[in-house]
């Protein structure tokens, strides 16, 4: 049984403000934004070369606006990745070394959307 892991829950405050955030600031596709019942929307974004999606929207059980945090992107090239966000005007941080010079996985950067909810890239070289 294979249990793949496809969707994450975004809770925000403003569903087309991050959807703009989204698409426009981080570049994410537009899968799909529907409203399936009275009070209920559903957007769905995918990161290109991503397999997982998010959903925002409203009516659903996300929680709290700007709680989820740990979100990561994982990325071959994480200096051409910071430039393209910060130059689609997201707030990033530098990158930043968080381990041993060097090793696989210790190059990340971090930028939250328009709630708080916190996002890093990491750079992660794949042979």
């Amino acid at each position: 049984m294979d249990y793949r892991l496809e969707v994450i829950g975004v809770p925000v405050s403003d569903v087309d403000a991050a959807k703009a955030f989204y698409v426009d600031g981080v570049g994410f596709h537009l899968d799909h934004d529907i409203e399936p019942g009275p009070g209920m929307r559903v957007v769905q974004l995918t990161p290109a070369g991503s397999s997982c999606s998010i959903v925002i929207g409203r009516g659903m059980p996300l929680g709290d606006p700007g709680t989820t945090k740990g979100l990561q992107l994982v990325v071959e090239d994480i200096g051409a990745a910071r430039a393209e966000l910060a130059g689609r005007g997201v707030m990033i941080t530098d990158v930043q070394q968080l381990g041993p010079e060097g090793a696989p996985g210790s190059r990340f950067a971090f930028f939250t959307d328009p709630d708080g909810n916190g996002w890093s890239l990491q750079e992660l070289k794949r042979a």
